[in-house]
């Protein structure tokens, strides 16, 4: 893989943010835009057990889902606080994924102001908290809407990998799903880089390596791939923007609402035949990829 540092800026002029980085689709780091909110200051792990703590959440944990697995199937439950407790023991593979902790405490939309003078479109009804304890993974994908995310850090620190979502078949990506078939657990450790003997075309991948430090915010632009390894226990928030173009919505659409389904029903009625046909395809992707470079 061909991995290049992420720009990174302390605040950015709207204009400027517009050109060199939304309407070419490229990713940034600002440092300093979360850090004028009260969020920034008030939130924490103790202050969500206070307000949230009785809740129940869905747990994932670092296995990466197989062929057969509907998409974002949960693999434990437990009450905000008994997760809060259980990852500030120590190193805990577990992490809450999707969770509009702004449904159950509404108030928290005061502690936060939302972008607009950077872009507009935002899912105002669908803020999202991420959480992870030590070690915990969030595997490589895209996300299946389409949106413009822009993720911040509150607690904790975050190894992230980013790839343009034109280096899908470079990564392997399954057929009808947001997936890639690679594992890239450990990327940054040499015993634990992805496996380029089964899976060839990653050696030209191009991408992004970085880390997200509390009060960090990063741009990550409408189908980007990314795989999120947590330095430490931690706490983000995604606020999503649709795209402007009809063409980039409608993408977004067809994937919650045709491809998902597609993958669902067939994941269920013929999940051998499924398997063996994501597999060959994945293979004549990747194949049509190495050719570019064979010569």
């Amino acid at each position: 893989m061909e991995l290049h540092p992420i720009d990174t800026v302390e605040n950015i002029e709207p204009q400027h943010f517009k050109n060199e980085y939304y309407l070419p689709k490229k990713p940034l780091v600002i440092t300093g835009l979360a850090k004028e909110w009260p969020a920034y200051k008030k939130w924490s792990w103790d202050y969500f057990k206070e307000i949230v703590g009785d809740q129940k959440v869905a747990l994932y944990n670092n296995i990466k889902s197989d062929a057969y697995t509907p998409i974002n199937t949960a693999d434990d439950y437990k009450t905000f606080g008994e997760y809060v407790d259980m990852i500030q023991k120590g190193p805990a593979a577990w992490r809450i994924f999707l969770f509009n902790i702004f449904d159950h405490a509404p108030e928290l939309i005061n502690d936060f102001t939302w972008p607009e003078h950077l872009m507009t479109g935002f899912v105002k009804k669908y803020p999202m908290l991420f959480t992870g304890g030590q070690s915990s993974i969030t595997h490589m994908h895209f996300d299946i809407d389409l949106s413009h995310i822009l993720h911040t850090q509150f607690a904790g620190r975050k190894r992230v990998l980013l790839f343009r979502h034109e280096e899908q078949h470079k990564l392997y990506r399954k057929p009808f799903e947001v997936l890639s078939l690679a594992d890239f657990s450990n990327y940054s450790k040499k015993e634990g880089l992805p496996d380029y003997e089964k899976f060839p075309a990653l050696r030209h991948a191009v991408g992004y390596d970085l880390t997200l430090n509390p009060g960090d915010t990063l741009f990550m632009p409408a189908g980007y791939w990314h795989h999120m390894e947590y330095i430490d226990s931690g706490f983000a928030m995604s606020l999503r923007a649709l795209q402007s173009s009809l063409g980039g919505k409608m993408k977004g659409v067809w994937n919650l609402f045709g491809m998902r389904s597609i993958d669902t029903v067939l994941k269920k009625t013929a999940p051998k035949w499924w398997y063996d046909y994501k597999i060959k395809k994945i293979d004549q992707l990747a194949a049509r990829e190495l050719k570019k470079y064979s010569n």
